[in-house]
Formats: structure tokens, sequence, C-alpha cells
């Protein structure tokens, strides 16, 4: 049950307890991390120029924070410049997976642009992907009290209706009560987000998302410069893979040279 006005009622030095951390590092397989830069190779290759494209960071479903591969969806639109993600693409790529897969974040390349830097476009197309990849991932993170003013407490079958009128907000229970504390529950989810170049470089960030389950609160964070943990789990990207990789890019990445409606801000 949601109670619409109750986050009126909180009070700003609320009392919180820590249920679990969501992750702070970026842990990538030596696998997935090759994959992201042969498909940029094969990019070239293929398609004789370098321009903007973007996947998915895929983990195992009871593992979410270690992304083991990467997920080529149909992209919209590839420019040199630009490249855009739509909630619906997201939607039908999830529901594509097997069962122990899941999407815990993102990453696309700048190609062979000068600018190593995340882009007010990128913060626009992560927003899109933060909410269906929390929406999967979210968890209890923490319980946080909510501070109300005026709490009433009353017992049922002894107080009068009038009563009702006092106070802010009013419990009423079985047996007299005195004292209590309310907390709610705040659930929390993480994204990956990863952006990478021709000449090998990256750059990452963590985005988090956290949700009263009561108030209804949302509040958005980031951790910028995040570092990037390479794990080796023994799997290589092997000849047939990149055979693989070269036919997906043939056919779901398609460069456009039509003028962008929007550039990558430099």
């Amino acid at each position: 049950m949601r109670i619409k006005n109750l986050a009126s009622l909180k009070k700003a030095a609320s009392r919180e307890i820590i249920l679990a951390e969501l992750p702070e590092t970026i842990r990538l397989t030596h696998f997935a991390n090759a994959k992201a830069f042969k498909i940029n190779e094969l990019v070239r290759s293929i398609h004789q120029q370098s321009f903007e494209w973007y996947g998915f960071t895929l983990a195992l479903r009871e593992a979410p924070e270690l992304v083991i591969d990467l997920g080529l969806p149909v992209n919209e639109q590839n420019r040199e410049e630009y490249v855009s993600v739509e909630a619906e693409k997201i939607a039908a790529y999830r529901d594509s997976l097997p069962d122990h897969l899941i999407i815990n974040g993102w990453i696309h390349s700048h190609g062979d642009l000068s600018y190593r830097h995340f882009s007010p476009t990128d913060a626009t197309n992560q927003a899109v992907v933060l909410d269906y990849v929390t929406a999967g991932l979210r968890q209890p993170v923490a319980k946080v009290e909510i501070a109300i003013q005026d709490f009433v407490f009353l017992c049922q079958g002894s107080y009068r209706p009038e009563d009702l009128r006092r106070g802010s907000v009013s419990l009423i229970t079985d047996s007299p009560v005195t004292r209590a504390s309310l907390w709610e529950t705040v659930y929390g989810g993480f994204c990956y987000a990863i952006v990478i170049g021709d000449e090998g470089w990256h750059e990452q960030e963590i985005h988090y998302k956290r949700r009263g389950i009561l108030t209804g609160q949302t509040s958005v964070g980031s951790k910028k410069d995040a570092e990037l943990v390479l794990i080796d789990d023994g799997r290589l990207l092997t000849n047939s893979d990149i055979e693989m990789l070269g036919s997906e890019i043939s056919s779901k990445l398609s460069p456009v040279t039509s003028v962008p409606p929007k550039l990558e801000s430099m």
C-alpha cells in the first residue's frame, strides 16, 4: 500500500539502517572486455568506417554484479557521432534473453572521436537504460525511519470519532501503544555504463536508483570514474565467436550518413 501524502511528513534527519551495499566497482570478465574492442574493430572492417554503436552488459541472474558477456541488439541509429537507445528496444532485447541472463548495464563506443568522456547525449540514453535495468535488479538496501509529527496512537474500540481529527497520522492498534516508530523499506538498484574508443581507451560509471516503498520517494546518483576490475573466468574469444560477431554487426548495425539531429556535445 502506498500512502501518497506520507512523504511530506518525513523530517530531514531520519535514521537509516543499511541492509545491503550496491557495487562500487565494475567487475568485467576478460572475455567481455575483449569482445567490446573486437566489435569496434569489426565495425571498421565490415562497414569501412568508424561510428557509434551500443550494446548491453550481461550477467548471470544469480551473480548480477559480474559482467560475463555483451549483447548486441538492433541499433536504432548508428551515426559517426550519435547513437540512440529506445525503451521499447531494451524491453524487447531483455525478453529475448535466456532465463539465466540479465542486463546489468550498457556499453557504447565513441568510435574514433577525440571526445573520451560521457556526453550529455549519453546521459539521456543512460536515464532510459537506468529505469529498465534497476527495475530488474532492485533489492532491499535500507530501512529508513519516517519521522512523523503529531503521531497519535489509538486503541481499537476505545476511541471516539473526534479523536481521529487529532494528529497528522493515527495508528490504531488492538492494544494500547504509547510509543512507536515507522520504518519503510528502500529498494535500490544499479546500472553499469561503459564507453570505449577505437584507440583502446575506456571510461565507466555506475548509476544508482533508490525508491521508498511507502513514500515513493525516489533518488538517483552515480559513481563517476568507477574502477574497472577485469576477472579471468577462463573463457576466450574464439574464431567462432568472432565470426558470429561479424554476422551480428552486418545485420544489426547500419551506419546513417545523413546529418544527425543531435551530436555528441564536445
